[in-house]
């Protein structure tokens, strides 16, 4: 159990949050949410012990062995794979160093003998015999192979190091468990194992996550970080915001009776109660929810853009033809090759690739940004596509410095300042800050802006790499949407899972050497045998 009383932190006259009291009760998943700048990091780093509150206390019940996911990919540089992982439990690994000294030394002492004895019974006690082969296991469920396992932490690659501090801070299934944005540069399958893991993890866990989806199968509760203070709510995000919303939609109808208020809240709570034997956290959840009080669900100050791709023409039978294509990069490498695809109308394609720079590549060919190596692209007569690119910053140089408003205005056939503010206020750029200038806009807001870019274009084709990247929870919530309701065509590249799930109904995989097409449901993609065994020739020849 962890306790939370009187909790304070800000920084200067800005209050973060004041006055906050909680239990945090074992066995439970606690999903901690917030706008961007409410706070969950902080509050993360003072659960932890990393920041100290400028009032009250977070304590932790006395012998509980806490694991925090580390974010430093450089700490460990010097240090092997393996050992890096067991280093997860500080006190067997500071034993394990201790009797391995002793037993390295030639001249140890009678007395030093039978302390490397007494350090043996506690080191088994703690698993201390399986540690190696446990944590070569917890690698290879995450995908890092055994010639990985005796690498120096240096070696490896950015998402190589991601998965072994992530491997670090599950090792020995600690007591509490507090991870920050632990999907961040994960795979599909290796956030989906992650998924699974948690669900059925019996201890405290405490995460930070902008995947929605991460969220619905792992919490029975959501900390939700607003007005200042930090409430704890029963449920998963999607009953969270679900939640929230009717609580807004009744607060705002004000001739609305008290008594058919709480029959629509009841029978929200019912109908969740029935659908939580789809999570895997199903049975404390439906116990949890079944205990609700209307008074427990409240409307949430959060507020939403507005985005909506409204085409001005619709596609007509012709969309896209992509015929042999390849790209190889300024050093030889190839990125992608012997790509060939015919796109249909009403198809929402989710593009892969293992590696991110082929991914980029991939999609400046398609935009028009850059000429493949070889093959073809012919769109159709009828298509008017726009490109959101996962890097935006030539977007927004120094040289292009100007005011938000002037800068919407660049990309508008209306340039009436009314029609510029009022676009710029749906899209929570409200009052003086359509006066920013764009070289002080904070990674989410130039993503905010991007989108509206390709709004005012009213295209009829979507190409979209990574379009989630820097945006808070309420801004996916709202893109998402907006991607499923787009009536055009679309191919698109996100690690949300959500987006995946309910956007795509098509599978591409580019490579160096071909493609996996399948119109397989995400899900069945991640777990089908038949694809991984795919995977393992297409990537193999590549090896060879």
């Amino acid at each position: 159990m962890v306790t939370v009383s009187e909790l304070g932190v800000q920084f200067g006259k800005r209050i973060l949050f004041d006055e906050v009291n909680l239990k945090f009760n074992q066995g439970n998943c606690y999903g901690v949410i917030g706008a961007n700048g409410a706070g969950k990091s902080t509050f993360m780093k003072v659960m932890t012990g990393e920041l100290s509150p400028n009032r009250g206390s977070v304590s932790i019940q006395k012998g509980q062995r806490l694991a925090v996911l580390k974010q430093n990919h450089f700490e460990f540089d010097e240090i092997g794979v393996l050992d890096v992982v067991m280093m997860g439990h500080k006190e067997m690994f500071a034993i394990a160093e201790e009797k391995n000294a002793i037993y390295m030394n030639p001249e140890a002492t009678d007395e030093e003998g039978l302390r490397a004895a007494e350090l043996e019974n506690r080191y088994g006690e703690m698993g201390g015999w399986t540690a190696e082969s446990d944590s070569a296991e917890l690698l290879s469920h995450m995908g890092v192979k055994e010639d990985v396992h005796y690498k120096l932490m240096k070696d490896l690659s950015g998402p190589q190091k991601v998965k072994v501090l992530l491997a670090q801070a599950l090792f020995g299934e600690p007591d509490i468990l507090m991870l920050d944005e632990p999907t961040n540069d994960l795979d599909a399958e290796t956030a989906t194992w992650l998924a699974d893991f948690l669900a059925d993890f019996p201890n405290l866990v405490i995460v930070i996550s902008h995947d929605r989806y991460f969220l619905d199968m792992v919490c029975t509760h959501i900390v939700d970080i607003d007005f200042k203070k930090i409430k704890i709510y029963t449920g998963n995000y999607t009953f969270w915001y679900e939640s929230s919303q009717l609580a807004a939609a009744q607060q705002a109808n004000k001739n609305k009776k008290t008594e058919v208020k709480r029959k629509e809240m009841m029978e929200f709570i019912q109908r969740f109660s029935a659908n939580a034997s789809k999570s895997r956290q199903a049975t404390s959840r439906k116990k949890a929810l079944e205990k609700l009080s209307l008074e427990d669900i409240q409307p949430s100050t959060r507020k939403y853009p507005f985005i909506n791709f409204s085409p001005e023409r619709a596609v007509g039978d012709q969309i896209l033809k992509v015929d042999n294509l390849s790209k190889v990069d300024h050093n030889g490498e190839v990125l992608f090759a012997n790509v060939s695809f015919t796109m249909n109308r009403g198809e929402k394609i989710s593009l892969f690739c293992k590696e991110s720079a082929a991914i980029t590549a991939f999609y400046d060919v398609l935009s028009g940004k850059t000429e493949a190596t070889s093959g073809t692209i012919e769109y159709g007569q009828t298509i008017t596509k726009a490109y959101l690119p996962n890097e935006n910053q030539e977007f927004f140089s120094n040289e292009n410095d100007q005011e938000l408003m002037d800068w919407l205005r660049m990309f508008s056939e209306n340039k009436d300042e009314q029609f510029i503010r009022g676009f710029l206020g749906r899209m929570l750029f409200s009052g003086e800050e359509v006066y920013k200038k764009t070289s002080v806009l904070s990674g989410g807001e130039k993503v905010r802006c991007m989108m509206s870019k390709v709004m005012l274009a009213h295209p009829n084709f979507l190409l979209m790499d990574e379009p989630t990247n820097h945006l808070d929870l309420e801004s996916i919530t709202a893109l998402n949407n907006a991607m499923r309701d787009f009536p055009g065509n679309m191919i698109f590249t996100t690690h949300d899972h959500q987006i995946i799930s309910t956007v795509g109904n098509r599978i591409i995989e580019i490579s160096p050497n071909g493609i996996i097409d399948t119109l397989m449901d995400f899900d069945d993609y991640i777990k089908s045998d038949r694809i991984k065994s795919q995977k393992e020739k297409l990537y193999a020849k590549v090896m060879a």
